[in-house]
C-alpha cells in the first residue's frame, strides 16, 4: 500500500510539473504531496528530512550558476554570441550550425543547460531569422546540446551536481572522466542533424552587414575566475557553491551599479519554486525508494565496470528518463550505483542526460526549449522523438565507450 501511494504521488507530481497548467510553479502541486507523504507515514520526518539536507547544497548551487547566467545575459554576453555566429556564417548554413554547437556546449557546460535553453536558443533563432535560413537545425541543436553536452562539469546539469556527490571524484577528476564523453557526445550530434537537416542546411544564408562584435570582457573574466574558483574549492574540500557565489557577487555588484539589472530580476533568476519543487521531488522519490523500487531497480541494473554493463547501466537510465523524466531517474538510480565506484554513477549520468533527447517528458529542460520556440517554428512532439531516435542510441553508446576508455586510461 505505501508503495502504492508514493507511487501515485510520483506520477502526480511529474504529470502536474510537464502540463503546468496555467504556467503554476511545480511547486505548488509538489510541497502538499511531499507533506502528505510524510503525514501518513509512507516516508518518515527523519528520512524525509535526511534527503532535504543531503540535496540543499546542490540546490544551492544551481541557484547561484542560474542567477550567474541571467548576469551574463544582462551583460551583453549572449548578444556576442549572436553577433559572433552571425560573422562566422560566411555564406553557408553548415558554418552557423558549427558556430550554434561550439556556443552551446561551452553555454551548455558553463553555465548549465537551463541557459542554452532560456537564453542562448531565442539568439539562435533570431540570428536564423537575420540571415534568413530554416531555424529548425540550428534550434534542434540547442535542444540536443543542453542535455548531451551537460556532461562535462559538475555545474553543467542539477543531474550532474548529484552524480558528482555520488562519484566522490574531485571536480578536475570528475572533469577529467567526463571529457571524452562530453567531445564524443557534440561530435555525433553535430554530424547526425547536419545529416538529418542537409536539405534545410543547403539553403544559402542572406548576406548581412558585418557589425563589430562587443566583447562584454569583464562578465568572461568573472566566468573564468569563476571555474577556477569551483577547481580551488574543489581541492580544498569545500562546495563549488562558495566559487559561484563569488562569481554572482561580483558580477551582481557591477551590474546592480551600472543599472544593468535589478534585485527583483536576479531573485528571480534563482528560480526559488523549482528549487522547492526539486526538495520535495526528492523527498517525494525517497518514499518510493525506501517502499521497495529500490529492489525492482537492482534486480534491472548490471553489476561492475565493465564496458557491457556500462552500456547497460546507461539503456535503463536513459529509458527510466524518457518513462518519469532524469531528474527523478538520477534519484532512483545514484543510490543502487552508487557503491559500485564512479563508472557505474557516470553510466547513470550519460543516460540521463543524452537519453532525454528521446522524448519531450525526458527533461523539464525539453518543456522549456518547447516553449521558446513555439513562436517562431512549429513543432511536435512526433517530430522531436524522430529526431532523438536517429541520435540518441548512437549518441549513448559513442559516449559510453568513451568513458570506459577514459576510466582505463585512468586506471579506474
Amino acid at each position: 500500500m505505501e508503495l502504492t501511494l508514493a507511487a501515485a504521488a510520483l506520477a502526480v507530481v511529474l504529470i502536474f510539473a510537464v502540463a503546468r497548467p496555467h504556467k503554476w510553479p511545480e511547486a505548488v502541486v509538489a510541497v502538499p504531496v511531499a507533506a502528505l507523504l510524510i503525514a501518513t507515514d509512507v516516508v518518515s520526518l527523519s528520512q524525509a528530512a535526511d534527503e532535504v539536507g543531503r540535496l540543499l547544497p546542490v540546490v544551492g548551487l544551481l541557484a547561484a550558476v542560474l542567477v550567474l547566467a541571467r548576469l551574463c545575459a544582462d551583460e551583453g554576453v549572449f548578444r556576442a554570441a549572436g553577433a559572433v555566429m552571425a560573422r562566422a556564417t560566411d555564406g553557408s548554413q553548415n558554418r552557423f550550425l558549427a558556430g550554434v554547437f561550439a556556443i552551446a556546449a561551452a553555454t551548455t557546460a558553463i553555465l548549465s543547460l537551463d541557459a542554452t535553453v532560456l537564453l542562448l536558443t531565442p539568439v539562435v533563432l533570431a540570428t536564423a531569422s537575420i540571415l534568413s535560413v530554416p531555424a529548425r537545425p540550428h534550434a534542434y541543436a540547442t535542444a540536443h546540446l543542453a542535455n548531451s553536452a551537460s556532461l562535462l562539469l559538475p555545474v553543467s546539469n542539477l543531474t550532474n551536481l548529484l552524480a558528482f556527490t555520488a562519484a566522490g571524484v574531485s571536480f578536475l577528476g570528475f572533469a577529467g572522466l567526463m571529457t571524452l564523453p562530453w567531445l564524443a557526445a557534440v561530435a555525433v550530434e553535430f554530424i547526425l542533424l547536419r545529416w538529418l537537416f542537409r536539405r534545410d542546411l543547403s539553403l544559402p544564408p542572406k548576406l548581412v552587414a558585418q557589425e563589430a562584435v562587443h566583447v562584454p570582457v569583464f562578465p568572461l573574466v568573472v566566468l573564468g575566475l569563476t571555474l577556477a574558483g569551483f577547481v580551488v574549492a574543489s581541492m580544498l574540500g569545500m562546495s563549488p557553491a562558495w566559487a559561484a557565489l563569488g562569481g554572482v557577487l561580483v558580477l551582481s555588484g557591477r551590474s546592480l551599479a551600472r543599472g544593468h539589472t535589478t534585485v527583483t530580476r536576479l531573485v528571480s533568476a534563482a528560480d526559488v519554486p523549482f528549487l522547492v519543487f526539486v526538495l520535495c521531488l526528492g523527498v517525494v522519490v525517497d518514499a518510493v525508494m525506501v517502499n521497495g523500487l529500490d529492489t525492482v531497480m537492482r534486480g534491472l541494473l548490471p553489476t561492475g565496470q565493465g564496458l557491457p554493463a556500462l552500456l547497460g547501466i546507461a539503456a535503463v537510465a536513459a529509458v527510466l528518463s524518457n518513462v518519469v523524466n532524469n531528474l527523478p531517474a538520477v534519484l532512483v538510480l545514484l543510490p543502487l550505483v552508487s557503491a559500485t565506484g564512479p563508472g557505474a554513477v557516470l553510466a547513470v549520468l550519460i543516460g540521463v542526460n543524452i537519453g532525454p533527447n528521446l522524448t519531450y517528458v525526458g527533461s523539464l529542460a525539453n518543456l522549456l526549449w518547447r516553449s521558446v520556440v513555439h513562436r517562431e517554428m512549429t513543432t511536435s512532439a512526433t517530430e522531436f522523438s524522430r529526431v532523438g531516435l536517429c541520435t540518441v542510441p548512437v549518441t549513448l553508446a559513442v559516449a559510453v565507450v568513451a568513458l570506459w576508455v577514459g576510466l582505463r586510461l585512468s586506471g579506474l
